[in-house]
């Protein structure tokens, strides 16, 4: 009787950790960023009622990535109507389309992370931090453009945001 009170434990215990969340050192993350002093400043300044599991730290870096481009999103807009001449409003109309395509990406990974489509969570990830010097560099045969408005540091703050979701997103498809 104590010998199949024994497996029966174990069993349990088994199938328990299997389901368990798993939880990484947010240093195990942010090395994996190029920034990770900002990984790990975000990572740590996540409100009380976000749990410290990778599936809880993605679902809010994906939230806190789709504020960002939604909010650059909005200033692209503004640039454009500000736009003085036509090589300025051209940069801005590109890069109304690559954070749409942001925008598409980020929206489709919060389906992944609720599904558990780890795969796609990182796909998106990815094409979301390849964007980005789309807009800032110039692609599709546009210059590049000296953007001096908040736009740089608006895509960089998405850039990094997305830099960790790829990185927690590479350690839960492996």
């Amino acid at each position: 009787m104590v010998r199949f009170s024994s497996i029966t434990i174990m069993f349990l215990l088994f199938i328990a950790s299997s389901y368990a969340a798993k939880i990484v050192n947010l240093h195990t993350i942010c090395k994996k960023t190029q920034n990770p002093s900002f990984c790990s400043t975000f990572l740590k300044s996540r409100p009380r009622s976000v749990h410290g599991d990778l599936v809880s730290l993605a679902k809010y870096s994906i939230e806190d990535a789709h504020a960002k481009i939604t909010n650059t999103i909005n200033l692209i807009n503004k640039l454009i109507v500000r736009s003085r001449n036509n090589a300025e409003k051209s940069h801005y109309l590109s890069c109304s389309l690559d954070f749409t395509e942001a925008l598409d990406d980020i929206e489709e990974a919060q389906g992944f992370i609720e599904s558990g489509e780890y795969q796609g969570l990182y796909e998106d990830a990815e094409s979301i931090r390849e964007v980005i010097p789309d807009c800032l560099n110039g692609a599709y045969g546009n210059p590049s453009f000296d953007d001096n408005s908040l736009l740089p540091k608006y895509a960089h703050d998405v850039e990094k945001v997305a830099e960790i979701i790829l990185a927690i997103s590479n350690i839960l498809r492996h």
